[in-house]
C-alpha cells in the first residue's frame, strides 16, 4: 500500500528525505512495524539522515543513532519526521 506524502497530514516521511537530508521522528504509523522499527531505533525524538539508495531506488540507507540501516521503502514510509 503507498501513500502519498499530503496523505500523512503534511507530514514528510523518512521515504521523502533526498540524499543527505534528515529529521527527526516524529511517529511512527504503522502499529505492527513500528515495534520493529523501535527495536532498530528508530525512536520517536531519534535523527535521521538518508546516507543512501539502492539503484532501482529500493531499499534506501538511513544513518540513525550513529549505525547505518537498511529499509524498504515502505518501511521508511511509515517513519513520519517532525516539522
Amino acid at each position: 500500500m503507498q501513500h502519498k506524502p499530503e496523505e500523512h497530514k503534511g507530514r514528510r516521511s523518512v521515504r521523502d528525505l533526498k540524499i543527505g537530508e534528515g529529521g527527526i521522528i516524529c511517529c511512527l504509523q504503522d502499529p505492527e512495524m513500528g515495534l520493529k522499527l523501535l527495536e532498530m531505533g528508530c525512536i520517536p525524538g531519534t535523527e535521521v539522515k538518508l546516507n543512501s539508495r539502492a539503484p532501482f531506488g529500493d531499499p534506501i540507507t538511513i544513518i540513525v543513532n550513529d549505525y547505518t540501516l537498511s529499509l524498504r521503502l515502505d518501511e521508511a514510509e511509515t517513519i513520519l519526521l517532525k516539522q
